[in-house]
């Protein structure tokens, strides 16, 4: 890995080139297959992954771990493992 993005304007244009990539990905899904039913199903997953996204660090972190502090996807799963396994068993 190399060192992290210092750079605001970089830093910028990372993010506007995510929000262009996705919306040249989605015409292009929605030029080759187009039905409302496709568009709406699209809408509807890119809104539940900003949500899921959003909820895997912001929610976390600040309502329910807040010592938890987030690198990317990958320490969030790795994080939900480790919570997992540290519950205690019920025994009923």
């Amino acid at each position: 890995m190399g060192p992290d993005l210092q750079s605001k304007i970089l830093i910028l244009l990372k993010g506007w080139l995510f929000l262009l990539g996705g919306l040249l990905a989605s015409a292009a899904l929605l030029i080759e297959h187009f039905h409302w039913k496709t568009a709406l199903l699209l809408g509807l997953a890119v809104w539940c992954f900003a949500r899921f996204y959003y909820f895997a660090f912001y929610v976390i972190e600040h309502y329910v771990d807040p010592d938890y502090r987030f690198a990317g996807l990958w320490d969030f799963f790795k994080y939900s493992l480790r919570r997992q396994a540290e519950k205690p068993t019920q025994k009923p």
